[in-house]
């Protein structure tokens, strides 16, 4: 069974069963600790009402420092663990394709200000993910791109903000040919349609900020 919305306990050995759940869509796939009864993937988070999504701030041209650091040797199999991963952390990639997934697992510092997750393809930047713990006194996750040196319209509206100082998460980032999908801590948490549209031009990512960082894999689902 899916985790429900806000609940805080993870699937045990999330990488013993390294799918994704299916979106109803043929993506397919079982999401960890589900072994019965067709895929699904968890409840979308009802969106809030009021106003739509608030006009884009005024970002930096490269958030997160001056582009991606050289890629590190991070191990490819899946599951391989290291205490204390270094950030900035970034992660080079054969392209993205459908079914990849990326598993974060870190711990939010204790004074945030933001963290920062970034798909780069060369200076671009295809999925700017962007939780911030104190912006005029509300917390948000900007979602973005940022092609051929401009950024796009941010994405902001969203019903839940699974992180918090000083806490452990887990979070997964599934590619499909339409978008990305984001799952904190068991609960489907967003999706990013997709504005590059050539992914396999897309060859790192990159983590930065207020987090320290405990574990980063990839996997492929079947």
């Amino acid at each position: 069974m899916w985790p429900q919305n806000n609940n805080p306990t993870w699937p045990a050995n999330p990488s013993d069963n390294p799918t994704w759940p299916g979106s109803g869509s043929g993506d397919g796939g079982v999401w960890p600790g589900g072994n019965q009864g067709p895929p699904a993937w968890p409840s979308q988070p009802s969106q809030p009402g009021g106003s739509g999504p608030a006009p884009a701030s005024s970002w930096p041209s490269q958030p997160g420092g001056s582009g991606p650091a050289p890629a590190s040797s991070w191990p490819s199999q899946p599951g391989a663990n290291q205490q204390s991963v270094a950030v900035p952390y970034t992660h080079s990639l054969n392209g993205v394709h459908n079914k990849l997934m990326i598993i974060i697992n870190g711990v939010i510092k204790a004074k945030p200000n933001m963290f920062t997750v970034d798909m780069y393809a060369g200076e671009d930047v295809a999925f700017h993910f962007n939780p911030r713990f104190n912006e005029r006194g509300q917390k948000v996750i900007v979602r973005n791109s940022c092609i051929r040196g401009k950024w796009g319209a941010e994405e902001r509206e969203l019903a839940n903000f699974p992180f918090s100082p000083g806490q452990s998460f887990e979070m997964k980032i599934l590619c499909t040919n339409g978008e990305f999908k984001v799952a904190v801590n068991g609960s489907h948490l967003l999706e990013f349609k997709h504005r590059l549209k050539n992914l396999n031009s897309i060859r790192s990512f990159g983590i930065f900020n207020d987090v320290t960082l405990t574990s980063v894999r990839t996997e492929t689902l079947p």
